[in-house]
């Protein structure tokens, strides 16, 4: 896309980057239309991921608009684009819950699907994204996502909010990165 990452994050462009996260940064800068217009690119991962065998025709007939949140649409996309299976639910954030190799916390690494509870811990409401690293103190995680801001972005998210972690199945863990600075989410969506 027309966006380039900024330091600290450009890391990402070198080395050794898990497929999902590889995937995640290549839609790097993808944002929503203001106003009526919708963002073709977005509307095009719904028909993408929905031609997968295990989805189904329903999500792309149900995601029509770039206002319909679509951080869980992201993560399958770049699912799908990493080799991996997206499932019948992955619109919504904490069913990515349900999705992949497990992952303990102190395990959590990059690349790394991490899923947040949004409004309230009990709620329904939640956030997805990829692993990109956390603060030296620990209080937050970088995450790339979608629907962050209503653009493909990197920003921090307080590590309370975390849900748990999920791994792409067959993938290895590829370590935890500290990184300083970055921008605190005021909320996803």
């Amino acid at each position: 896309m027309d966006k380039l990452l900024r330091k600290p994050y450009t890391f990402l462009y070198r080395g050794v980057v898990p497929p999902m996260l590889r995937a995640a940064v290549n839609l790097y800068g993808v944002e929503e239309l203001a106003g009526l217009d919708d963002n073709p690119v977005i509307l095009g991962w719904a028909h993408e991921v929905a031609a997968t065998d295990n989805v189904g025709g329903w999500l792309k007939e149900f995601y029509t608009e770039d206002e319909i949140p679509w951080c869980g649409l992201f993560a399958a996309v770049c699912a799908v684009r990493a080799g991996s299976r997206a499932f019948n639910k992955c619109l919504a954030a904490r069913e990515w819950m349900h999705w992949g190799q497990d992952v303990e916390d102190d395990d959590v690494g990059l690349g790394d699907v991490l899923v947040f509870w949004r409004g309230n811990p009990a709620g329904k409401s939640g956030h997805v994204g990829f692993y990109v690293g956390e603060s030296p103190d620990g209080d937050f995680y970088h995450v790339l996502g979608g629907n962050q801001g209503d653009e493909v972005s990197i920003v921090k998210i307080p590590s309370y909010r975390l849900l748990g972690a999920r791994r792409q199945p067959g993938e290895r863990g590829h370590g935890r990165r500290v990184i300083e600075g970055g921008k605190v989410t005021e909320g996803e969506g």
